[in-house]
């Protein structure tokens, strides 16, 4: 593309080429020669050679069918022969780190003319270098995964790891002393929950919610019972490989049994001498396909306890096949009197429920923002297509109908953003006691809203997109993925109906004594 000479023409000199054979056309100004791509057009060369388009500019029936990425793809782009005198392309596609420009696409803190109380400059730095690494590493990976349903390459694993991108998913902590985050784009000492919902965020915009729990939702739920409760030496052998993205470790708690009912589980472990023996079934266990270590909760004779179990003899693991990608790990896992060291116990046995629940906060406000985050670039997806796709000879935005669905999307993701903003300034500044008395019926609520919403939103797009929804390609792929997955998040880490209850219960708890009407 670079090495070829590209040539000015006039309209009046590209309205010539306008036959079988000899077929050119102007998309943004660009000239492209199409005489010999025209029999392989998945439309068929019809298409091309109506009189509205051969010859033509047809910039707006291209835009009406293809997605901009798909002109500068190589066999596509070697069509182009020249430009149209005295004019320049007005669609190009953003550079790694840049704004989009659509109104509500981003947040408003990184919209021009915008502030905020919340970020700083270490935040715009970082959100800045986290959006560079995801559209040069991680999307690209993110599609092919999405499409083969394989295990994400140790390649980016080890890149991510390198960057303690994987350590950074925890929150702040300990975990991330001495260490250089993101190249050295902010310190351990700055990285706060803002820095932490940016990873997420960016994350989220991939669009492909299969992928983003197989790269990370493991880690991110399965570590932290061993970072906060395991035996020092425990921790020494299997932290390190995990944040280094050299071992996978998943959270198995769920059962055929229970769901959210965590306590109704019925794997059960004994003892036997210093080994636990373990048996039962856990399902839905996300990335426990691909995983090495497996946090287990268990009934045992004095409670519930989780227990750390590395992949042995006794322990199975069957790909469940969901609507998402398999590229997550999704798994039936079989404990078959497995045996592993009483040493490998986290916290105390009989206590586990304790070690359950105290991750929850946590796990529910990452599931929340990767969801509110996919939710807007749904928004951004549905205003520039009511824009560009003309129905009744004009724009989709002319029908009140459509501005109406885009008034409720947007009016939806901006209050959760706020209502989310406000929430991670309260966990800046509480400790994880603190979060689980005062606001973790707070975070359930916001879930409930957020997963609720975005099932609302995804309903309006595919309206907006038509029949382009519903195929996994083109146009609408992004709100066919989003249409298909975004019911996850309404259960993963408890459900909706659930969270709204929990919610309430913790409002009533804290309803003074002296409250009357």
């Amino acid at each position: 593309m670079a090495s070829k000479q590209l040539k000015e023409f006039t309209v009046e000199e590209v309205a010539k080429h306008n036959k079988e054979g000899d077929l050119w056309i102007v998309v943004d100004s660009r000239v492209y020669d199409v005489s010999r791509f025209a029999n392989l057009h998945p439309g068929g060369a019809a298409v091309l050679l109506v009189d509205t388009i051969a010859g033509k500019d047809a910039t707006n029936a291209f835009f009406g069918l293809h997605r901009q990425e798909v002109l500068y793809r190589p066999q596509y782009a070697r069509l182009q022969v020249g430009t149209i005198q005295g004019q320049q392309p007005l669609i190009k596609p953003l550079a790694a780190d840049e704004i989009s420009q659509v109104p509500y696409a981003e947040p408003s803190w990184l919209s021009p003319g915008f502030s905020s109380p919340y970020y700083n400059e270490s935040h715009r730095r970082f959100q800045k270098a986290m959006r560079r690494l995801v559209n040069e590493v991680i999307l690209p990976e993110a599609i092919r995964c999405e499409e083969n349903g394989k295990r994400i390459s140790q390649e980016v694993m080890d890149k991510l790891g390198e960057l303690n991108i994987i350590a950074m998913r925890l929150g702040p902590g300990k975990h991330l002393k001495g260490r250089t985050l993101l190249g050295g784009v902010i310190t351990p000492e700055e990285y706060d929950h803002f820095h932490e919902l940016i990873i997420s965020s960016e994350l989220g915009r991939c669009g492909t919610r299969g992928f983003i729990d197989g790269l990370f939702a493991g880690v991110v739920i399965g570590l932290p019972p061993l970072l906060n409760f395991g035996p020092p030496e425990l921790q020494a052998k299997i932290v390190p490989d995990v944040l280094a993205g050299k071992k996978l470790i998943c959270l198995a708690i769920s059962e055929a049994f229970a769901g959210s009912d965590v306590g109704g589980m019925q794997t059960y472990a004994y003892k036997d001498g210093n080994e636990w023996v373990i048996s039962g079934t856990k399902k839905w266990i996300t990335n426990g396909t691909f995983a090495d270590y497996f946090t287990v909760a268990c009934k045992t004779e004095g409670g519930y306890t989780v227990i750390l179990v590395p992949r042995c003899d006794g322990l199975s693991t069957k790909p469940i096949k969901t609507a998402y990608s398999s590229t997550a790990g999704t798994a039936f896992v079989t404990f078959d009197k497995v045996r592993v060291p009483v040493s490998n116990t986290l916290g105390k046995e009989g206590k586990g429920m304790s070690v359950i629940l105290s991750n929850f906060n946590h796990e529910r406000w990452m599931i929340l923002v990767v969801s509110l985050s996919t939710q807007r670039l749904i928004v951004g997806e549905c205003l520039k297509w009511s824009q560009q796709r003309q129905a009744f000879g004009k724009a989709l935005s002319s029908q009140a109908v459509v501005r109406a669905k885009l008034a409720h999307m947007i009016s939806r993701v901006e209050s959760a953003q706020n209502w989310l903003e406000n929430v991670t300034h309260q966990m800046n500044n509480m400790s994880y006691a603190e979060q689980s008395d005062k606001i973790a019926g707070t975070i359930a609520l916001l879930k409930q809203y957020v997963t609720s919403t975005g099932r609302a939103t995804a309903e309006d797009a595919t309206q907006i997109f038509g029949g382009r929804s519903v195929t996994q390609s083109g146009m609408g792929k992004l709100i066919e993925n989003y249409h298909r997955t975004s019911p996850y998040d309404a259960i993963l880490g408890g459900a909706e109906d659930v969270m709204g209850d929990l919610g309430v219960r913790q409002a009533l708890r804290k309803m003074p004594k002296n409250a009357r009407l």
